[in-house]
């Protein structure tokens, strides 16, 4: 289970107990992310990060793995599919199933804030980062029947205030600057993949919502795409139930069972 940007793998306690009944889980922390540690200068990078994936299931004799994903960490994800393409993938990767996700470049629409992040007066903005800027953005995100409690709000910030994580966050968001260097390898991916794929998008996301699943489905060979109205861009947490059942829909029709 590989988490998004700014949150951690806390995103994925709805569907951690339903889930860990039918499979053996990993959810790491990013480095930068979480209860992760957040070294500042550390050259961040989605490469990094899925070397340190390969890193942990090696450590942890996990020899084949499907790979549900998030937002950063569809991009992660990417990354070890053209791995696994190219052959030099430690293990073997099975299956694919994303969430909303910067997953083109060019069909993604960053908030105010993360353009601010990543531009040169990123690390001015970080000071100003507050449980109640996140609260105002996360809103704006959500869809409009699954927004986020008060104590939704409060475990996020929780995570990403700890370790003075905010401090990092002008050297995580490089990653939107990584797609686009690295489109042709990342798309390139998904175009050419060998194994079962499957997008589960939440709608109403403006980030990368419809239009995202539209791309999807022009580029991509027989896309597999699920639309969930009315749902933003954290389905996991939205709409735990609607993305579990397609989850395991996903799962049984690739492999049976």
């Amino acid at each position: 289970l590989l988490h998004g940007f700014p949150t951690a793998s806390w995103d994925w306690h709805k569907l951690w107990e339903p889930l860990s009944e039918q499979f053996h889980l990993i959810a790491p922390d990013f480095i930068g992310f979480g209860f992760s540690d957040k070294p500042r200068p550390y050259p961040y990078s989605i490469r990094d990060q899925a070397d340190m994936v390969e890193n942990l299931l090696e450590c942890k004799s996990i020899g084949h793995y499907h790979i549900f994903a998030h937002d950063y960490g569809d991009t992660v994800a990417q990354e070890l599919l053209a791995r696994s393409l190219e052959g030099s993938l430690r293990g073997e990767l099975r299956a694919l199933c994303l969430l909303n996700g910067g997953l083109f470049p060019e069909a993604h629409y960053p908030r105010l804030v993360q353009k601010l992040l990543i531009s040169p007066i990123g690390p001015l903005m970080s000071p100003f980062l507050s449980k109640r800027t996140l609260a105002r953005n996360f809103r704006q995100i959500f869809g409009p029947e699954t927004q986020p409690s008060t104590s939704d709000i409060d475990a996020f910030w929780a995570l990403i205030a700890h370790k003075n994580g905010t401090r990092v966050m002008p050297l995580l968001i490089r990653y939107m600057a990584e797609r686009k260097a690295n489109r042709a390898r990342w798309v390139g991916a998904l175009e050419q993949a060998r194994i079962p794929v499957r997008l589960i998008d939440g709608a109403a996301d403006p980030i990368s919502g419809r239009r995202l699943a539209a791309h999807y489905q022009q580029l991509i060979p027989n896309p597999d795409v699920v639309l969930l109205d009315k749902v933003g861009h954290y389905p996991q947490t939205e709409a735990p139930d609607m993305v579990l059942a397609h989850f395991m829909e996903f799962m049984r029709s690739a492999f049976g069972g």
